[in-house]
């Protein structure tokens, strides 16, 4: 951890190595992380975005690693001796939003304090337990869950242990809370998360071996009993951004993939359009020197290696519509933004966004002014800061969120163009709307499909623009909107599948029209292997037929499309 200031040292020993044995872990000897059976091993540090996927779309277990579960353990034995000195820490002995400034208890932790801690906690579960539908899909809880076990893990909130167990026991039991998705302002996502809590006291409702049940049933069936929520469990539980980073984990997965798979859809476009290559070669680009641009073109030409568009054509324009020669800085440029907040994310998922953060094992500077050594416990067995933070704030990675936003859009805007333009004889030299034959209509109306994508796609493109009304008696004055706009962009990442299924519908119809004429046309190593997977799904429209059923099979042949095939 980096020195917060001149006035004090967060100078502590670091253990955070991964998991050992069988489980998914970072090895300790060589700091990477090893994926070996079926089981993730989470240890706070580490966790990926193909590894949250792997939890909340595989099912796959995950076991806790014993060094981090110690540093859980010392965290949360210093938020009791900071009571115990006597800090006011909110959540713990004080109240939370704006009851901030009421006690709970006072001092050290009495049979008494601990009943009243029990009560509070118990009726902050039940109270920020509020939001709207629709209900949040299996995958998302178990994501959500996984990311605030990690970040529990990292050692600073201040948890019992038996929180984190709790986690566990839900994502490999798969318990999972029934919970609405409409709430969050996007600085921490409590009203949604506390459900999570209310399921592990046993209250409200889960799904439990596929059915819907109140959560007492499926604890007593399951073997576990309900969870007392004790000193800060309550605000550990509901307050960090789990749920919109495990949409945006979603979305930076899907749109990896989407962006791959896009790279061999315009290739083959590029072949249905008998299209120049120019805009893609190295001596193009290199005096231009932008990376992302660079490696779209480089994988673009890859896919048209041994096409017939390397040599030369009468017929092949000198420069062809803008959709086709931008695509790699299109492509490039969505490609770069969803590494950065892929980058950025995996920050937030295994940091500690909680407040106050307990952090065992730092000491103040010699000279530190009193105010930052107000918040320090300098004597007895357990040593280090409870300290209130702003590091719920997801403002970070929602900006990356945004921009990623606006380059899928372009994407959609481009794909759309491409497939319009599939359908022109102008442009083709192919017959128009790619019919077969002088009285079929082909594609003659399914373009009105894609438009209609287009339109929701640039909407869902636009930044969420927060002009935050101030709640919870005036202090909460600030929002990002962060659930929304991952979700936004989500939702453009699933369109964009439909829209690059009917570019892809309009080139491999172009190519099979080009084969037709020239059955010695031949066509690149990936773009063949696209269109002949693809033809196993959807085959050549040689008459009319209604197009529903092609566009549907087209989505779901990207989605499961290998992006390296």
């Amino acid at each position: 951890m980096a020195s917060g200031n001149a006035s004090e040292s967060t100078a502590r020993a670091s253990t955070r190595s991964g998991g050992v044995g069988e489980a998914v872990g970072v090895s300790p000897q060589t700091g990477q992380r090893s994926e070996t059976a079926d089981t993730l091993t989470l240890d706070g540090s580490g966790l990926t975005v193909p590894e949250i996927i792997a939890v909340a779309r595989g099912n796959i277990p995950v076991t806790l690693d014993p060094a981090a579960m110690k540093r859980v353990q010392q965290s949360f034995d210093l938020l009791l001796a900071a009571a115990q000195q006597g800090i006011p820490v909110y959540g713990l002995n004080r109240g939370v939003g704006e009851n901030k400034d009421k006690t709970i208890f006072s001092g050290a932790i009495t049979p008494e304090a601990r009943q009243l801690s029990e009560k509070f906690n118990a009726n902050n579960l039940r109270a920020t337990s509020a939001g709207a539908g629709p209900e949040a899909p299996q995958d998302l809880v178990r994501a959500l869950m996984v990311i605030r076990l990690n970040t529990i893990l990292v050692g600073d909130s201040g948890a019992r242990p038996e929180v984190a167990e709790r986690y566990r026991d839900f994502l490999n039991l798969r318990i999972y809370p029934v919970m609405p998705t409409r709430a969050s302002v996007g600085e921490a996502d409590i009203t949604l998360l506390a459900h999570i809590g209310l399921a592990m006291m046993g209250e409200g409702n889960v799904i439990y071996n596929g059915r819907r049940m109140p959560a007492s049933a499926a604890l007593k069936d399951a073997g576990l009993k309900p969870l007392v929520p004790f000193a800060k469990d309550s605000l550990v539980i509901m307050s960090s951004n789990a749920y919109a980073a495990a949409l945006a984990a979603f979305a930076v997965h899907d749109a990896e993939h989407l962006l791959a798979v896009s790279r061999k859809v315009v290739a083959l476009s590029l072949e249905g359009l008998n299209g120049n290559i120019a805009p893609y070669l190295p001596a193009v680009n290199q005096i231009r020197p932008y990376a992302a641009t660079g490696r779209a073109a480089a994988g673009m030409l890859a896919e048209l290696k041994g096409s017939y568009l390397w040599q030369p054509s009468e017929q092949r324009a000198l420069q062809d519509p803008l959709s086709f020669r931008t695509a790699s800085y299109v492509l490039g440029t969505a490609e770069k933004e969803v590494g950065r907040l892929k980058k950025l994310l995996e920050i937030q998922i295994n940091s500690s966004d909680d407040n106050p953060a307990s952090i065992p094992g730092i000491a103040p500077l010699p000279g530190a002014p009193d105010q930052v050594r107000f918040y320090y416990v300098t004597s007895g067995p357990v040593r280090g800061a409870v300290i209130p933070t702003a590091n719920f704030e997801p403002l970070p990675w929602v900006m990356p969120l945004a921009s990623l936003g606006i380059a899928l859009g372009r994407v959609s805007a481009a794909s759309v163009a491409r497939t319009v333009r599939l359908g022109t004889p102008e442009f083709t030299h192919l017959s128009r709307f790619l019919s077969p034959d002088d009285t079929t209509l082909a594609y003659s109306a399914v373009q009105k499909v894609s438009d209609e994508l287009d339109l929701e796609n640039q909407e869902l493109s636009q930044p969420v623009l927060r002009n935050p009304i101030p709640i919870a008696g005036d202090i909460e004055d600030m929002g990002t909107g962060s659930a929304f706009a991952a979700e936004r962009v989500l939702r453009l990442v699933d369109n964009l599948y439909y829209v690059t299924g009917l570019e892809l519908m309009h080139a491999a119809q172009a190519v099979s029209l080009r084969l037709r004429a020239s059955p010695g046309l031949a066509l690149g190593k990936g773009t063949g292997a696209l269109l002949q997977g693809f033809r196993q799904r959807v085959p050549f429209l040689d008459r009319d037929r209604p197009l529903t059923p092609d566009i549907q099979a087209s989505y779901q042949f990207l989605r499961q499309l290998d992006g390296g095939l």
